[in-house]
């Protein structure tokens, strides 16, 4: 065979291979995206008409300076409602739309840990871009509730009054609720430092941004950030940026948990999270039903938190504290109200007792752990039963005490409230810089108790 023979098969081959390739792509429909166009701006919310798009999907708008990234919140007849996840300025009347084909996603890796970022997933700490090594949806999918396994294990969170009075579960989910200012930050600091977990995922959801640094810097640490992930949506940011931040920390959350590992997740705040969700509700014409609240809000707030807690496939769990503010100090707003019915448990923080130099000011009285009696044995409960009812009885008598009201003698069961009193306060404080292990607080605890018999109360 001649040379010239061997390079016209060669180019014959290489014509059939380009044929088959462009016949291939032919047979594959290339979607047609039809621009829209932006008639309407009201405050946050675009409206936009001439597309289509699923609601959850992100849409480009052009601006003077190039565009901006939209999501698509709602819809009207032809009218889409979107809310853009970024600065709004430059945006020009009938300025094009173009739908996007996708929903948000999280793009994921085990290189996040140690890292900082925002609720888009991009690095705030200056360290580099992080590689993507498997992407999952950012609303995360509805789990089998038969999947998750039962809590029978305690977790240790180094605060002595939680481990002893209100005992953690591994894959619990507990309410942190306080009004401003009554320690509800430097508590969730103690739980970072002290708890023992693989993985920690912090979602810092609508705070001041000053306190990203902080938190960063002076509660996690050099060693406790290499084995953390940090999500940051400051108060600046859009209220959909807010709502992405809290669910991308728990896509992370579930990330690690499906690797098998315990993984600490921390927020804060839910109630920030429940406020960007009534912006966009309210934007979109969304009547108001509690105070202000539209009803997606009460929606919204279980979708979140459900995806915390057991895997019973991986084995990983995933053990969660959401910081709740009291707005006004008031326990049933709306927000507080809906969060306790949705939590494992709450910690009520009071700033009565935060007044009186009293730290942490854990109100005991108010607070519950739903899951104490699966994971504490019989003595440490019956403990626990007694020290509450000696703290009680004496907080409704205290009045009486202070004024020099009560006498001696009168209530065998006052008196010896008075005696314990002393013992169950001093018990109850710790400082911020000293952890109490798990098994320290229940010695402690029965101790104090031991001159008197301990016997299950009803």
């Amino acid at each position: 065979m001649s040379v010239a023979t061997d390079m016209r098969q060669q180019q014959s081959l290489r014509w059939v291979h380009r044929l088959q390739t462009l016949t291939a792509s032919a047979e594959t429909p290339v979607p047609l995206v039809v621009e829209g166009k932006l008639t309407r701006m009201v405050g946050l919310t675009l409206e936009a008409v001439g597309c289509q798009a699923a609601v959850g999907s992100r849409c480009r708008v052009a601006t003077m300076e190039g565009g901006l990234e939209a999501e698509v919140v709602g819809f009207s007849g032809e009218r889409l409602y979107l809310m853009p996840t970024s600065d709004i300025r430059g945006l020009v009347p009938n300025a094009s739309v173009i739908p996007g084909q996708k929903l948000y996603e999280a793009s994921l890796s085990n290189a996040l840990l140690g890292r900082v970022i925002d609720a888009a997933g991009q690095p705030l700490d200056g360290k580099g871009p992080i590689r993507r090594e498997k992407s999952m949806p950012l609303a995360g999918r509805p789990g089998n509730p038969l999947d998750r396994r039962s809590i029978t294990e305690p977790l240790d969170v180094g605060v002595v009054a939680i481990n002893s009075l209100l005992t953690v579960g591994r894959g619990q989910r507990l309410g942190l609720f306080a009004g401003s200012g009554v320690g509800k930050s430097v508590l969730l600091g103690m739980m970072t430092r002290y708890t023992d977990a693989d993985v920690i995922v912090v979602g810092l959801i609508g705070e001041r941004g000053r306190e990203v640094k902080d938190f960063v810097d002076n509660i996690l640490g050099e060693q406790g950030l290499s084995r953390a992930v940090v999500v940051a949506s400051p108060a600046d940011n859009s209220p959909l940026m807010r709502m992405h931040g809290a669910w991308l920390a728990t896509t992370v959350a579930e990330f690690f948990r499906d690797q098998g590992l315990n993984v600490l997740l921390l927020m804060d705040s839910l109630t920030r999270f429940s406020q960007a969700q009534r912006e966009i509700a309210l934007a979109i014409g969304e009547p108001p039903a509690t105070k202000g609240y539209p009803p997606s809000v009460f929606a919204k707030l279980p979708q979140l938190v459900e995806r915390a807690g057991n895997n019973g496939i991986s084995g990983g769990s995933i053990t969660a504290f959401y910081t709740v503010l009291a707005e006004g100090d008031d326990q049933n707003d709306p927000v507080v109200d809906a969060a306790r019915a949705v939590l494992d448990g709450h910690i009520v923080l009071s700033r009565k007792i935060a007044e009186s130099g009293h730290y942490p000011a854990i109100d005991v009285e108010a607070s519950v752990s739903r899951v104490m009696n699966d994971v504490a044995s019989p003595d440490h409960q019956a403990a626990a039963r007694r020290f509450r009812r000696l703290y009680s009885v004496y907080q409704q008598n205290q009045d009486l005490i202070s004024v020099g009201a009560y006498q001696r003698g009168s209530d065998p069961e006052v008196d010896e409230a008075i005696e314990y009193h002393p013992l169950l306060q001093q018990f109850l404080q710790q400082n911020s810089e000293d952890a109490v292990s798990f098994d320290t607080s229940l010695q402690t605890l029965l101790q104090i108790l031991g001159e008197v018999p301990i016997e299950t109360m009803g």
